[in-house]
């Protein structure tokens, strides 16, 4: 009966085992409405530059490149708030000495491995939505004096119009940095690094693995996102409208 009863608690713990629920390979990092803004808002940057140097005689394309370039933006300022685990900003701002330690341990080759933003990548999210923010602002107030007149420039001095338009070209420099930057740790990352961010951002998922901050990611509400998407809408072309300028180029 000993026999019998440990040849039945085998069977019976074997089968458990084998119809146990697998580990999956793969765990979620971000969500799609994150996705889509981050490579949304990298293709309207890039455009600006295009409409720039080959669009239009007056800027019509660029200054709407602009305007959803802020879209974008404030859209992303609700998705820090509101979206998924990884695409608050609650979930990815750290402190000084969080960065520094973590700076410090990849210097050593023992870096912790984060399913969303390290604390470096995380204030480099701040960096260029500041800037890129900073961009598209001055570029409401800029004129070309013959043509090209931006959405608020009727309401500014001409002396500030003057500073706008330098400002624009200036922090246009900064961004191109930022970007390099940005792009230049993005690769080196994904092939010297554990993780191939590029393809995480592609694809919203990362190898399941012991990571630092909270896993799997808990995604946002799509009919959140697309909440979040229309207010944005109504913040920049209903904030432009209410200060007294065109919200249509």
């Amino acid at each position: 009966m000993t026999a019998l009863g440990e040849n039945l608690s085998t069977d019976i713990h074997s089968r458990s085992t084998s119809t146990a629920t697998p580990a999956p390979a793969t765990l979620l990092a971000w969500d799609l409405p994150t996705r889509i803004a981050k490579w949304l808002l990298a293709a309207l940057v890039g455009l600006a530059f295009v409409s720039k140097y080959y669009g239009d005689v007056g800027l019509v394309w660029h200054q709407w490149n602009g305007l959803a370039i802020l879209v974008i933006i404030v859209f992303r300022l609700f998705w820090g708030v509101v979206g998924g685990s990884t695409a608050r900003f609650a979930g990815f701002i750290y402190g000084p000495g969080r960065w520094i330690g973590y700076v410090a341990a990849l210097l050593r080759g023992r870096a912790q491995h984060y399913l969303g933003h390290n604390p470096v990548g995380g204030w480099m999210v701040i960096a260029l939505l500041a800037v890129v923010a900073a961009q598209a602002l001055t570029g409401l107030f800029t004129s070309d004096d013959i043509i090209v007149y931006g959405p608020l420039t009727n309401l500014v001095s001409d002396a500030t119009m003057a500073r706008a338009s330098a400002l624009h070209g200036t922090i246009f420099q900064i961004l191109l940095w930022l970007i390099g930057i940005h792009v230049a740790a993005n690769i080196a990352y994904s092939v010297f690094g554990r993780d191939n961010l590029i393809l995480a951002m592609l694809t919203g998922r990362k190898p399941a693995a012991p990571y630092a901050d909270k896993a799997p990611a808990t995604p946002g509400s799509v009919a959140l996102a697309l909440v979040c998407l229309i207010a944005a809408v109504g913040v920049v072309f209903g904030g432009i409208a209410l200060a007294g300028g065109d919200p249509f180029p």
